[in-house]
């Protein structure tokens, strides 16, 4: 078997692994680069393989930087089967459409832009990646399957889910594979995203049947977070600061899990008296059919959630004064409130959507709040604002960054080292290790801690590069 990865090798995003086994080709994730624009875009479209020969994808979860690629490889001929859990494929039936809606929506906006700019602009247009009808396609090529049931990919390979506690319907993948030239048997598995035990809502990282060669991201490798259990009160205490200052808070948040997973915060809060009674906004409409994903499977729920809420017929992420946003009109209108609320945005980078226009409006008033609860990739407007730069570009305009900046990474949904290692603590058999999913100074720092833990064969997958196994 050969293995090659052409993303999230030596990064973080657009996770893209390929194996090559008894003359089949199987992708683990096709995902969409995100980050640096330009840079993003060229390695979104340049697809470096005919996408017709490839026979098989099995999905981790519906990140988009795991699944976002999917609608381009369709477009691109391919059309196999896509494996996932049954959460993921009806996650993805949002995340596609949301994501091929935008592209559409951004390459409208920018040819008028350019037309105005330059009637004589001979630059090609922007062209979005993939289409609505490119998504639709793609959705009905999708595949769900439960957790640890057994199912052929392909022949020699069987694969089985087991879940990864990251977002609903994340799962680790794990491999049983037959070679039939060498006649050799072994199995491999594919953390995906790996979250963290007693996150909120959500079942812990299961743990994998014995396992030769493993694949493991490494997105926290050399990072420690708060403890969750402190998530709560940080929460707490940032809201009624900022509250008491006459101030909004905002928070950039992905639509899918970071979103749910705060209101679920702010629910618990606001039931105990603990935050005073302000409105709190979701303004993506994304997050809001999301939502709705979550109540349809409880069997990801943890037992908490499950019991707390579930089974009494409670709604963990409706309650108060929560509301949630869909039109232009409603998201405009929360720029002119004038008094102290919260509001959920998206997109959790701070790349693109309504977030941008909650920054714009709020970023250089020194009595709110902006909130980092999720990973920002380097070049991102997050990123730059977790940076603490004090000047920051908003739709090519300059704005200081007056607000204050408060980073909770209590909130994270990736493990970080000391996760890792307790996970890898309980792989049995392991013969070999790949990190994928790091940025390259994470990488290097984890390797050497690993290396002097105990775990001599460490690989960083490098971008292209061809491993064989065994």
């Amino acid at each position: 078997m050969k293995l090659t990865s052409y993303g999230a090798a030596r990064e973080v995003t657009g996770s893209r692994h390929l194996l090559e086994v008894n003359g089949k080709k199987i992708f683990l994730d096709f995902g969409m680069f995100q980050g640096h624009r330009k840079e993003s875009d060229v390695k979104n479209r340049n697809l470096p393989f005919d996408a017709s020969t490839i026979d098989a994808v099995i999905l981790s979860h519906a990140h988009i930087d795991h699944s976002g690629g999917l609608p381009l490889l369709v477009k691109h001929g391919f059309k196999g089967p896509i494996y996932s859990t049954f959460a993921t494929r009806d996650l993805c039936n949002y995340m596609l459409m949301d994501s091929a809606f935008i592209q559409e929506k951004d390459a409208e906006y920018m040819k008028v832009k350019m037309a105005k700019k330059n009637a004589k602009n001979k630059q090609a247009p922007m062209e979005p990646l993939y289409t609505v009808e490119d998504a639709q396609k793609c959705l009905t090529q999708f595949y769900g399957v439960g957790y640890e049931r057994a199912f052929v990919v392909t022949d020699g390979v069987v694969c089985s889910f087991y879940d990864a506690g990251h977002i609903l319907g994340s799962s680790q993948i794990h491999l049983v594979i037959y070679e039939k030239e060498t006649k050799k048997r072994f199995t491999f598995a594919f953390t995906g995203d790996l979250g963290r035990k007693n996150l909120p809502i959500l079942r812990d990282p299961q743990v994998l049947p014995e396992t030769d060669y493993l694949m493991m991201e490494s997105t926290y490798g050399n990072r420690f977070h708060e403890s969750i259990l402190d998530a709560g009160k940080h929460l707490e205490e940032t809201i009624n600061r900022t509250v008491k200052r006459g101030g909004k808070i905002i928070i950039p948040a992905f639509s899918l899990e970071r979103t749910q997973e705060i209101v679920y915060h702010l629910n618990l809060l606001w039931q105990k008296k603990l935050i005073p009674d302000l409105p709190i906004f979701v303004d993506s409409p994304l997050s809001a059919n999301l939502t709705e994903v979550f109540m349809n499977h409880p069997e990801c729920f943890d037992t908490d959630t499950f019991n707390e809420f579930i089974k009494n017929r409670k709604n963990p992420f409706g309650f108060g004064k929560l509301q949630y946003t869909h039109t232009v009109e409603e998201s405009k209108a929360l720029n002119s409130y004038n008094a102290p609320c919260v509001i959920i945005s998206a997109s959790g980078m701070c790349e693109n959507g309504r977030i941008l226009h909650h920054l714009k409006n709020n970023i250089e008033d020194p009595r709110n709040t902006i909130m980092i609860v999720g990973f920002m990739a380097k070049d991102t407007l997050g990123r730059k604002i977790e940076d603490k730069q004090q000047i920051v570009n908003i739709f090519g305009e300059p704005h200081h960054v007056r607000a204050e900046v408060v980073v909770m990474d209590a909130f994270s949904g990736h493990a970080d080292r000391s996760d890792l290692l307790a996970y890898l603590s309980q792989i049995k058999g392991m013969k070999k290790l790949f990190l994928v999913h790091g940025e390259a100074e994470q990488q290097e720092a984890f390797k050497g801690f690993l290396n002097e833990s105990g775990y001599k064969d460490v690989t960083l997958n490098e971008p292209g590069q061809s491993y064989e196994i065994p």
